[in-house]
């Protein structure tokens, strides 16, 4: 199982989500995601939006094993 972690508006958006999920890259996530969550996967899928495997910043087609966790990341701002 992959665990799911969603910040800032993206986790406004994936109330009631199961945080966790059988998946073998993170856009294989966002595809799952699309069909029941059509909100939150337009968010996923805006190209500012980062995914991080394992706390570490990766690209949409990095290979998961059992127990990865997955964080989707907004674009931040601030002052």
């Amino acid at each position: 199982m992959i665990n799911l972690l969603f910040f800032g508006r993206l986790g406004d958006l994936a109330k009631g989500i199961p945080t966790t999920i059988e998946a073998n890259t993170p856009d294989e996530i966002r595809q799952l995601l699309a069909a029941d969550h059509p909100r939150l996967a337009a968010e996923l899928f805006q190209p500012q939006v980062l995914v991080s495997v394992n706390q570490a910043i990766t690209d949409w087609d990095q290979q998961l094993s059992d127990g990865s966790e997955v964080a989707f990341l907004p674009p931040v701002t601030g002052g």
